[in-house]
């Protein structure tokens, strides 16, 4: 049928758009198995994002305590608590004799971490590094996955 400008009028029912039930439950369930394969993949990337920062707070705090030993000439200790998760700078700034609080306890993460051991390094302005309390090593752990600090006797930190 034409109409009176010469185009062909549309038929309703030849040109219907939209989708069919069929076509909207397969690009669900097709949402539904990526959501199950992407959920625990992104759970598994946090926890070791979590852990790795736990392990970088850990690590610089040694480090930049040592600095602060070497430039000031006098000892300092970095002391971790396994029952807040915490690590507590001291220095011993003569003619004092024993370690005094610098500042406030800090906490190693935001997350439940759980640290191995209690551990309180002596850092001496030669740069040497020796375990007052505890090992040169612990482990910080976070849902199941877990991560190894080794300080050397010159300060060196290895992570595994």
């Amino acid at each position: 049928m034409k109409s009176e400008n010469g185009n062909q009028t549309r038929c309703r029912r030849c040109g219907a758009t939209g989708f069919s039930m069929v076509e909207l439950l397969i690009v669900i369930a097709i949402m539904i198995v990526l959501s199950a394969i992407a959920i625990p993949a992104t759970t598994s990337a946090v926890a070791n994002y979590q852990l790795t920062a736990a392990v970088n707070s850990a690590a610089g705090a040694i480090q930049s305590t040592r600095y602060q030993a070497i430039m000031h000439g006098y000892p300092y200790q970095v002391a971790f608590n396994t029952t807040n998760n915490t690590f507590q700078v001291l220095s011993e700034i003569p003619p004092a004799t024993t370690f005094s609080n610098v500042g406030a306890a800090v906490p190693l993460s935001g997350s439940p971490i759980t640290l191995s051991a209690l551990t309180t390094l002596q850092l001496k302005p030669n740069g040497s590094v020796s375990a007052v309390v505890g090992a040169m090593n612990f482990t910080i752990s976070y849902r199941g996955k877990t991560k190894m600090l080794t300080v050397s006797n010159y300060g060196s930190i290895s992570v595994q």
